[in-house]
């Protein structure tokens, strides 16, 4: 009897350890639910380590029944060690699965479907940044713990450590940019320098962060187009950050007009202009003369708004409004352009003077009448527009008082 159980218990053993490697994961999936039942996103997350748990245990526990009962065997050192690779392995997968496990768990906890989400967006930034540095290490550590279970690489010893740093020098040179990017991006992402939805001029487009990476960063221009810009760009080269303590900001509306521009009317009828629009936030209202030279008189008028989108649709207001005002009651104070024709030989006056180009002369039907300026804003004056303005607002006044204290402590 013992002659016919001999052969088959190694295969006993074996079924018996997958099976109690199966109930063991079960157990174990159970009790960790169970202990945490008040939080029930870990009833989705934690199938992602459901197979990786199954296949660690059934595998140690193989490998343990086969060291117990066939360790004697000629064909137990083979098997032996590929069940060891394929441990490695499955510890590995299991490993990366409890990180995805742990990040899921995190970005729950600060979920992105509400209105203020900018905080939430920086830590899934950085949390998925963190993950993916994490898996990085686990597969390296898996492999080279895989390659050192073989005599062969283990009897190298200082050899081979002496040729991987040769090895790693050369491919640190030949990947000087890429390693200069990862560790570029990985400053941005854990310092204060920018943040998602930061609303950012570079290379003299207007957008704002949509996403950091390990190697790059995406930034969403006003026009929905996505500009790509390497790390390193904002580590080395400078740029506007509108949103780094607060959203407010202001602008300018510059005109070149004739000496006889009315300055007083113009300021009145700034004035009123501002008085009925919800997009200045009665900060600064200014009418000046910057400029007058070559012909012309440089009118700048400097407005203020809660954030750049207002901004942008404020100063197009403010210089539609006052382009239409110019044409309708001082046709005289936009720009004109004069020649003087030279006296003849005898001495008579026959030059005369008289404007060559007149800008924004009243049609001959009669003035058109004003249009309704909703009607000509990007960021305002539909739903559409106020959706679309509502991603250049800046990080919020939470993350705003976050750097003002940070700031702070650091003086």
């Amino acid at each position: 009897m013992l002659d016919v159980l001999n052969p088959a218990l190694p295969f006993i053993a074996t079924a018996l350890a997958i099976v109690a490697g199966l109930a063991l994961s079960w157990l174990l999936r159970k009790v960790v639910l169970r202990l945490n039942r008040n939080r029930p996103e870990l009833q989705a997350t934690s199938r992602v380590a459901r197979r990786p748990l199954r296949l660690a245990l059934c595998l140690a526990g193989v490998r343990t029944a086969l060291g117990l009962t066939a360790g004697s065997e000629s064909w137990h050192p083979g098997v032996d060690h590929f069940l060891l690779i394929a441990l490695i392995a499955a510890l590995a997968w299991l490993a990366i699965a409890v990180l995805l496990i742990v990040e899921a768990v995190v970005l729950n906890r600060h979920s992105v479907d509400v209105a203020d989400n900018r905080r939430a967006r920086r830590l899934r930034t950085q949390m998925i940044l963190a993950r993916r540095i994490a898996v990085a290490l686990v597969v390296v550590l898996a492999a080279g713990t895989a390659m050192l279970t073989f005599p062969a690489i283990q009897a190298l010893g200082a050899g081979l450590l002496a040729s991987a740093g040769v090895i790693s020098i050369v491919a640190g040179l030949a990947a000087q940019t890429s390693l200069v990017n990862v560790f570029a991006g990985m400053q941005l992402a854990f310092t204060d320098a920018i943040r998602v939805d930061d609303v950012v001029v570079v290379q003299k487009e207007w957008g704002r962060i949509e996403e950091i990476t390990l190697t790059y960063v995406v930034v969403h221009l006003w026009d929905d187009r996505r500009l790509i810009l390497p790390s390193t760009y904002f580590t080395t080269t400078p740029f506007e950050n509108w949103t780094r303590r607060q959203s407010e900001v202001m602008g300018t509306v510059e005109f070149d007009l004739d000496w006889r521009a009315p300055v007083e009317d113009m300021r009145t009828e700034l004035r009123r202009v501002l008085a009925g629009t919800e997009l200045w936030d009665e900060r600064v209202g200014v009418l000046q003369i910057t400029d007058a030279t070559g012909g012309f008189v440089r009118v700048r008028i400097l407005v203020s708004a809660a954030d750049s989108a207002a901004l942008f649709d404020l100063r197009c207001l403010v210089r539609e409004t006052m382009v239409t005002f110019l044409q309708q009651h001082h046709p005289e104070a936009l720009p004109h352009q004069r020649w003087e024709q030279a006296t003849d030989d005898a001495g008579t006056a026959k030059g005369r003077r008289a404007p060559l180009r007149g800008l924004g002369s009243p049609p001959a039907g009669g003035a058109h009448p004003p249009a309704d300026p909703h009607e000509s804003q990007l960021f305002t004056g539909s739903i559409e527009a106020v959706e679309r303005s509502r991603a250049f607002t800046g990080p919020g006044d939470e993350v705003f008082e976050e750097r003002d204290r940070n700031l702070a402590s650091r003086n």
